[in-house]
């Protein structure tokens, strides 16, 4: 009997130890916080281990408060991804499990800490000498000569201090000094902004002297070259608003899911699927795009306009694989505060921006003896390009009803004169082309309307250029009274949406994407009027005898 107690006692004893054990194994722990300093809105990765595979009831604590659920981006055992809450404060950072919470970290927000960084003094870094002219417009080259600027641009980038009111969420404005920036410290701080290789703004690239043209978003301030090297002090540079400033205001965030589903596959064993994810562009009305999860991993997810899954098909059979992606867009609402009477004629009309974005492609049909016609009869002897404009914006919403559902099955905006009627997609493209027709360079823009209840929905626009001033948006749906839900009220929606633009249409295309197939013979997807503008969708091997796939519209995950 005393042998039998002693038994159990020890059975007992041993399983306490074993939970025990079993329990302080499972504790989460951090091993590090990046950043450890930061602002609201920026992405931090909490790396440790002992997080679980899966969220569930787990949470990240911050400053004593717990993070709301659309803060998370991704969770995995050893890795957290969330985004900083608008009232983030200095504080601890922990993670709290079922099975406790781990010792915490340290996090400080960077509005109220000063941060002098030490030049990191090297001989490869570029360096400017000089900038020339001192003063510029939107549009005009600058020359800025020193060296270590490489033979080749590459993915190096000119900076310039960014148009946009700090007081919108962006972070207080901090020169950037000699060295090496890490993560390209500066684009993240939201205060500067790139020269742009979609308008054209790189003319000439060489290790000692660079051809730039200012880009539309600059303002006063500085500017630098940032190569894989380093960045190079900042020089300072004034901008020349004769025609008008734009206010960029009321920056929003928000965490955008889009994902596609495959299934039902019947094809050979080395059949293919390939899918061509629209990635929202950088631009100055949207500065920051992030990928922050995309699952399964893609076959390339570095291109600046999309994002590439391809899979065998043989691998899925009649299960279902879903492919998603997650962003982190932060857009702006913009006004235009334009002097009207002073936009000129284009000039430079060898420049490359206003040659491609006057002539024709395979979305906007500029050359049609439709257009040429309605351009004739709207504009008479307009020569003004803000009239011009005008008068085709004013002419579309008086004479067209706007429909509120997006039209399907054989159509072509080209109907619009002969229907009287058309959805936005129409209004935009068929605006963008008459422009074009018109002499000004015109851009039709695809992406999503967010609504006050987060809903989003598909929606087309149009940013036109002026010389000396940059892009001017236009959006003729909204201006014709399609219906919507901003989160603030627009008093007259056709005056305000002519040259303004609010901080709810997020952009996933600008202008037309030709996608060339990347298999002899495969069988093509295009997707019309949706939220993209590209060419291909999905391209499957030609031993595919069927598949089934669903695009899913883009989904709000959260506002901030």
């Amino acid at each position: 009997m005393r042998t039998l107690v002693w038994l159990v006692a020890i059975l007992f004893l041993i399983s306490a130890v074993s939970i025990i054990g079993h329990n302080v194994k499972r504790k989460p722990s951090i091993s590090s916080i990046n950043p450890s300093v930061g602002s609201p809105g920026d992405i931090m990765i909490i790396s440790g281990q002992n997080f679980g595979e899966t969220r569930g009831s787990s949470y990240v604590e911050l400053s004593g408060s717990r993070l709301t659920a659309s803060g998370y981006l991704a969770w995995t055992d050893t890795q957290i991804k969330i985004i900083l809450p608008s009232n983030i404060q200095d504080g601890l950072v922990l993670v709290g499990t079922s099975a406790g919470k781990s010792a915490p970290e340290f996090f400080a927000n960077e509005a109220g800490i000063p941060v002098a960084v030490r030049p990191d003094v090297q001989t490869t870094i570029p360096v400017i000498d000089s900038i020339s002219p001192e003063t510029a417009a939107v549009g005009d080259v600058v020359t800025i000569t020193g060296s270590n600027f490489g033979a080749l641009r590459g993915t190096s980038s000119v900076f310039f201090t960014a148009n946009r009111d700090i007081t919108a969420g962006a972070a207080t404005n901090v020169p950037v000094i000699a060295g090496k920036q890490s993560d390209n410290d500066a684009e993240k701080k939201n205060e500067f902004i790139a020269a742009s290789e979609t308008d054209y703004d790189y003319e000439f690239w060489s290790d000692t002297e660079i051809h730039v043209r200012l880009p539309d978003g600059a303002a006063d301030g500085t500017v630098y070259v940032q190569t894989d090297k380093g960045s190079s002090s900042t020089k300072k540079i004034a901008v020349n608003f004769d025609i008008g400033q734009k206010k960029y205001s009321t920056k929003r965030t928000y965490i955008i899911q889009v994902s596609a589903d495959v299934a039902n596959a019947v094809a050979a064993s080395d059949a293919t699927v390939t899918l061509y994810v629209p990635r929202p562009p950088v631009t100055s009305l949207q500065p920051m795009v992030d990928l922050t999860e995309c699952f399964p991993e893609p076959l390339i997810k570095d291109d600046k306009r999309l994002i590439i899954h391809q899979k065998q098909l043989s691998q899925l059979g009649s299960r279902k694989q879903r492919f998603t992606q997650n962003f982190v867009v932060s857009d702006y609402t913009m006004t235009s505060n334009i002097k009207s009477q002073r936009v000129h004629e284009f000039t430079d009309k060898k420049r490359l921006l206003y040659t491609a974005y006057t002539g024709a492609d395979q979305l906007v049909p500029v050359y049609s003896s439709t257009v040429d016609s309605l351009r004739q009869l709207i504009l008479g002897n307009a020569t003004n390009p803000y009239t011009q404009a005008k008068l085709i914006y004013n002419y579309l919403i008086a004479n067209y009803k706007i429909e509120n559902t997006v039209r399907t099955g054989n159509v072509s905006v080209l109907d619009l004169p002969s229907l009287k009627k058309g959805d936005a997609y129409d209004f935009a493209i068929l605006y963008t082309a008459l422009c074009r027709s018109a002499g000004i360079p015109a851009v039709p823009v695809s992406g999503i309307l967010v609504e006050d209840n987060s809903i989003s929905r598909n929606h087309w626009w149009t940013e036109i250029y002026f010389e000396g001033y940059g892009w001017f948006p236009v959006d003729v749906a909204l201006g014709a009274g399609l219906n919507y839900k901003p989160f603030s009220p627009v008093d007259n929606p056709m005056s305000y949406y002519f040259g303004n633009l609010d901080s709810q249409h997020v952009a996933f295309s600008r202008g037309w994407n030709e996608i060339k197939p990347s298999l002899t013979g495969s069988k093509i997807v295009h997707r019309p009027r949706t939220y993209a503008l590209q060419s291909i969708w999905e391209e499957a091997a030609n031993s595919t005898t069927s598949y089934s796939s669903l695009w899913n519209d883009p989904v709000i995950l959260g506002i901030y």
